[in-house]
């Protein structure tokens, strides 16, 4: 099979059934596939109650688990991130999918926290492999648009994000549903591997010695040009604050949403939980555009964010929905427009290395203030700790908006 010789980093023959696809197909298929692990990996968001119940977690084991995921996908960008310069982007979109199925399975029937954090574990290493590579294809497919390239990525990325707590809330109605939603999954991601299988694969970019092919895969460290430095530290930042938004509403939210709706239903809990993806991916659909966007959107997420415990303590639903929305929208307008930066600054041949790096640092959101957070709730109780999480990333996003319009005001009246 050619994809064994992509693997072992030795020219690929195109065999008798092979699948020459069309750009559309191709451009496709990348977008589906990270899409795809993207809703897996955040089917379990409105379940989590559930799964806390049934193997009597705390709210600290719950943030484990979810940082399991995001911890192992960290380490996965800085170890992998480049690997499909060297096996070429569909094989390594076949080894995350193989890796995609074996988390579903192991998390499918989980009974423990340890079982929990090892499937978590396997969804983030395959997400880390599909993240570098499907940018990176989507690059290699329209070497002249960087910038729609850029939007396709974002775009696959929030709503795969956000699709997922929505399906696996509704998939939750379904019989046992901390096990049917994953095994539903099992079948759609087998089904993905065919055309990926079957796909005639183009060269990888970048062909590894002959002589000892493997040293091509050692980690490498993150090599980042001048001109695209300032890009790629502002793009780091905001992915940073974001993703620390996105991972709170994708771990302990559901449960700290419910108080608030006065309700325990995991459809509705899924789509609250997916409000702020949502409107992040809906922003990037309309694409505004102008000089101050980015401090625009920035300032529209503090904003957000701050409101939330006022909606707690208000008890107020359309408040809530409302916080949601500004905060997802203010993040898609900013992430949007700093990522494409970093996008077009890049040289092609570190794309993949670069945008991974982006999303290590960006992840550590979803991980390390989640964690603190995790830590805080079963000293302060949910609410207070919810309160003070949320007057950090106001404070700081709101800094960063500062920042951003000095930066972008005195950029307009230089000569």
């Amino acid at each position: 099979m050619s994809v064994l010789n992509e693997l072992r980093m030795q020219p690929s023959v195109a065999g008798r059934w092979s699948w020459d696809a069309s750009l559309a197909a191709r451009l496709a298929l990348a977008v589906v596939v990270i899409s795809t692990l993207l809703i897996g990996a955040n089917l379990a968001t409105p379940l989590y109650p559930l799964i806390q119940a049934d193997l009597g977690l705390s709210p600290f084991a719950v943030t484990v688990a979810f940082s399991s995921y995001v911890v192992t996908l960290v380490v996965g960008l800085l170890l992998a991130g480049h690997w499909s310069d060297h096996i070429g982007r569909r094989a390594a979109l076949v080894l995350a999918v193989l890796l995609g199925l074996a988390g579903a399975a192991v998390f499918a029937g989980a009974s423990s926290l340890g079982a929990l954090a090892l499937g978590r574990a396997l969804q983030g290493a395959a997400v880390a492999l599909a993240t570098g590579a499907s940018s990176a294809a989507l690059r290699d497919l329209l070497p002249h648009r960087p910038d729609w390239a850029s939007r396709f990525t974002l775009l696959a990325s929030s709503g795969g994000v956000a699709a997922g707590p929505v399906i696996g809330g509704l998939m939750s109605l379904l019989p046992a549903p901390t096990r049917t939603p994953f095994l539903l999954y099992l079948v759609v991601l087998a089904c993905l591997l065919v055309p990926l299988l079957f796909l005639r694969a183009r060269p990888a970019i970048k062909a590894a010695a002959e002589a000892r092919p493997l040293t091509a895969l050692r980690p490498m460290r993150p090599a980042v040009s001048r001109a695209a430095r300032r890009a790629f530290w502002t793009a780091s930042s905001v992915g940073f604050l974001s993703f620390a938004v996105f991972g709170f509403t994708l771990s302990l939210a559901p449960t700290w949403f419910a108080g608030i709706a006065g309700t325990t239903s995991r459809p509705v809990l899924g789509l609250l939980a997916a409000l702020v993806l949502a409107s992040s991916a809906a922003i990037q659909l309309v694409s505004p555009r102008g000089r101050f966007v980015v401090p625009l959107g920035l300032a529209a997420m503090a904003g957000g964010v701050a409101l939330l415990p006022v909606a707690e303590a208000l008890g107020s639903l359309s408040l809530l929905v409302a916080c949601c929305g500004v905060a997802g929208a203010g993040q898609g307008m900013a992430f949007r427009v700093v990522f494409n930066e970093v996008a077009l600054k890049v040289e092609p041949s570190l794309h993949a290395q670069v945008i991974s790096a982006v999303y290590v640092l960006s992840y550590l959101g979803s991980a390390v203030p989640v964690l603190g957070l995790g830590a805080a709730v079963g000293v302060w109780g949910l609410d207070a700790s919810m309160g003070g999480f949320a007057a950090l990333i106001a404070v700081a996003s709101a800094g960063l908006a500062g920042a951003s319009l000095f930066a972008r005001t005195r950029k307009a009246t230089e000569p």
